[in-house]
């Protein structure tokens, strides 16, 4: 762990207005590196380190998936459960555009537009889940209870 001091984010600034507790982790950020990398700097399980992907449906409509580190998303699924014909990755330069963030700090927490956030179901059964804190390098520690309260995500099953 670095001394460095974590950044304020947006992302940190919305957890503080709905006074969500959480710990702060400080990692060396690889790029391309993943969830792989920061669940090993961090020593925790990659199943409790959560993605924040940006999507797009087939009208453009962006919107917000957690999943967990270890998993990919079935976007056939996840069309189907939201009720679209397609899902797709923005591309990183559209995901920025869409969050205020960039790719690889991308927070759920305090993104530039709102967006509707799809959260996989098994994510709320976890004890604690770390999920970018909207920078490079910077993961959050929260109880998926409280990160359900605030993002008010839709419950589904996409995991592939």
């Amino acid at each position: 762990m670095s001394k460095e001091k974590a950044p304020v984010t947006q992302a940190i600034r919305v957890l503080r207005e709905h006074q969500v507790s959480y710990s702060e982790h400080l990692y060396k950020y690889e790029e391309k590196g993943g969830t792989t990398v920061s669940a090993r700097e961090l020593g925790v399980d990659e199943h409790a380190v959560i993605k924040t992907l940006i999507m797009e449906d087939e009208n453009k409509r962006p919107l917000i998936v957690l999943m967990h580190g270890d998993r990919e998303v079935g976007t056939g699924m996840l069309a189907k459960q939201i009720g679209v014909k397609k899902v797709h990755p923005c591309d990183p330069k559209t995901a920025d555009k869409h969050s205020g963030y960039q790719v690889g700090g991308t927070s759920p927490f305090g993104t530039r537009h709102a967006m509707p956030v799809y959260m996989e179901a098994s994510i709320v059964e976890l004890e604690r889940i770390y999920i970018n804190g909207g920078k490079r390098g910077f993961l959050i520690g929260v109880d998926p209870k409280e990160a359900q309260r605030v993002l008010k995500p839709v419950l589904v099953s996409a995991a592939a």
